[in-house]
């Protein structure tokens, strides 16, 4: 079974910056989108963003312009560059891989972002 590890959360300030990681236990970006989803206290989780094995890219229109999904493939991790935080960023963060038949999520990692 796959694993996936996420990393990179904690305590900023509003309009800070954070670098999320999600490191897969073996490769699998070239068969899964991968994604980045959250979840705030009281709220149902919702996407951040995700990545197709083709490299396509999809934002959630409220991050768009400040958060960017990428992957080093020989790695087997994908990041997300989340920069001009707000407060409303606060969340667990979850990383996601996915395809038909097969669905794996991280055990999540916080983010909280100080006005």
């Amino acid at each position: 079974q796959v694993q996936l590890v996420e990393s990179g959360g904690g305590w900023v300030q509003a309009g800070g910056s954070l670098r999320l990681s999600c490191e897969a236990s073996r490769s699998i970006f070239s068969v899964n989108t991968m994604g980045w989803y959250r979840q705030a206290p009281g709220k149902q989780r919702e996407l951040v963003t995700t990545i197709t094995p083709g490299g396509s890219t999809n934002y959630a229109e409220s991050v768009k312009g400040r958060f960017t999904i990428s992957r080093d493939n020989a790695k087997n991790t994908v990041y997300l560059q989340m920069n001009s935080l707000k407060p409303d960023d606060t969340a667990v963060y979850y990383c996601r891989a996915r395809r038909i038949g097969f669905d794996v999520w991280g055990q999540g990692t916080q983010v909280t972002v100080s006005s």
